[in-house]
């Protein structure tokens, strides 16, 4: 009789010598936690002038603590991504910023005012910042305009929310093509610059982006990736992103963190993490 072979879970990356289980990358990358960077590092990633800052957080939802003494630091225009095992608590740092989280110990600024109660509606309006959710967030019965306008839909002129989906179409011609479609009907693409369209019709000044390249074909990967260049440095959004794709979201950001089961194990430049043995083992595969 045929043995069964053993299923192995991991990231898929690199050859088939290189795979590694998700329970290994998690054990081993729990180890990084001994170069965990201190305040001072952070602070000169940015320049010492922090724009959004998370001191000492503790956060988790209801009495489960998931984030443990989280400090991040993002100055203004810059990106940082956070990438790290599964479950390490990524998405909950940007849930955190937007108030979808118990937060029970530490703080949030934004240009060094304290935010951390504020709920999730006037993190959007008073401070500014926009959270573009993983895939499948649109209204697949409503019109490319409908999804748009709700994005402004803490806007009580409807004149002004009309003219800032105006904008939008202005700057992105496919949706404007599209604008009296179904957004069930567009493709992956085309839904995923939806989603980042809405975002901006309140005109955020940070955006929280969880997993731009979920979901998405190889070819609209890159097509993401340059729409968020082109906010990033041509319109000075700052960035915040998780992404599975370590490589591709170190490549883009100024900054990475890599965190590990809740707590943040390393940070530096983006481009500087990407040549990190121990990182290109663990999440790129090499």
């Amino acid at each position: 009789m045929a043995h069964k072979r053993k299923r192995i879970s991991g990231y898929g990356l690199g050859s088939v010598d290189t795979v590694i289980s998700v329970d290994d990358v998690a054990r081993q990358a729990s180890e990084l936690s001994d170069q965990a960077p201190d305040r001072e590092t952070l602070l000169q990633l940015c320049n010492n002038e922090p724009y959004l800052e998370i001191r000492g957080l503790v956060a988790g939802y209801g009495k489960m603590e998931i984030l443990h003494n989280v400090d991040l630091v993002v100055g203004k225009g810059q990106s940082l991504c956070l990438i790290g095992p599964n479950g390490a608590g990524k998405s909950t740092v940007l849930h955190s910023i937007y108030g979808f989280t118990n937060i029970m110990s530490g703080a949030i600024l934004k240009d060094g005012a304290d935010i951390t109660r504020q709920t999730s509606n006037q993190k959007l309006k008073r401070a500014r910042i926009a959270y573009i959710l993983q895939d499948n967030s649109v209204f697949p019965d409503m019109t490319v305009v409908e999804n748009l306008l709700m994005g402004g839909f803490l806007l009580r002129d409807h004149k002004k929310s009309t003219e800032s989906v105006q904008q939008v179409l202005d700057k992105y011609p496919r949706l404007a093509e599209r604008r009296h479609q179904k957004a069930g009907n567009l493709s992956g693409g085309e839904r995923r610059l939806l989603e980042i369209s809405r975002a901006l019709i309140m005109d955020p000044d940070v955006l929280l982006v969880d997993e731009p390249s979920i979901g998405l074909e190889p070819r609209f990967i890159d097509s993401v990736f340059e729409i968020l260049n082109d906010l990033q440095k041509n319109e000075g959004k700052t960035i915040i992103m998780v992404e599975q794709n370590a490589k591709k979201g170190l490549e883009f950001a100024d900054i990475g963190y890599v965190l590990v089961s809740g707590q943040l194990a390393l940070a530096g430049l983006g481009s500087k993490l990407l040549e990190q043995p121990e990182v290109g083992r663990l999440f790129l595969g090499g």
